[in-house]
């Protein structure tokens, strides 16, 4: 189905375009700077996801309006629910190697990388928030509902994105619930 959008469309998605491209490279990057295997992993996998919403909004900007598969949706939301499986076996699994450390230089640069990965989650969850909050205005601002699904099908994802960081950085104790 061809889509006309108006200049005010045009523009809100190519920012949306950019905050995509933003978060692909940061999540790349920031895959390869982390020192938790398991926190290497999920910005890989988020990293993709992302790349999935920029083809769609690339789509949208084309004219065209992407098809969003249940199957896609449901695939990342198993993902999800390993990620988080993981990160609670990896939670019992670091108290137990914390007991058994054996010299403060250990500690020590067990802490720095942790507080390195911490930061990492930190700027990719404060990234996220934005992003999330920035698809509503694009998504109220878009005349045909098909796209108003696609972009809020995003946004839904971006949200669970969210939720992924903060489960990882409850689990770590990089998160305080007060």
């Amino acid at each position: 189905m061809q889509v006309k959008l108006s200049q005010k469309e045009k523009m809100l998605l190519e920012d949306q375009k950019t905050h995509e491209e933003i978060c692909i490279k940061k999540y790349n990057d920031y895959s390869n700077k982390a020192s938790d295997p398991q926190l290497k992993q999920l910005f890989s996998n988020l990293a993709q996801q992302e790349e999935q919403h920029l083809n769609s909004i690339n789509q949208i900007l084309s004219g065209q309006t992407p098809q969003m598969s249940q199957q896609q949706s449901s695939q990342q939301q198993s993902q999800g629910q390993q990620m988080q499986q993981g990160m609670q076996n990896q939670m019992q699994q670091k108290q137990t190697r914390q007991f058994s450390m054996l010299s403060n230089q250990q500690s020590n640069q067990t802490q720095m990388s942790n507080n390195e990965d911490a930061f990492l989650c930190n700027d990719m969850l404060n990234t996220e928030k934005y992003i999330s909050g920035s698809y509503d205005t694009t998504i109220f601002e878009c005349q045909d509902s098909n796209v108003r699904q696609v972009l809020n099908h995003i946004q839904k994802e971006e949200q669970q994105h969210g939720e992924e960081l903060f489960n990882y950085m409850t689990s770590h104790g990089m998160y305080q619930i007060q």
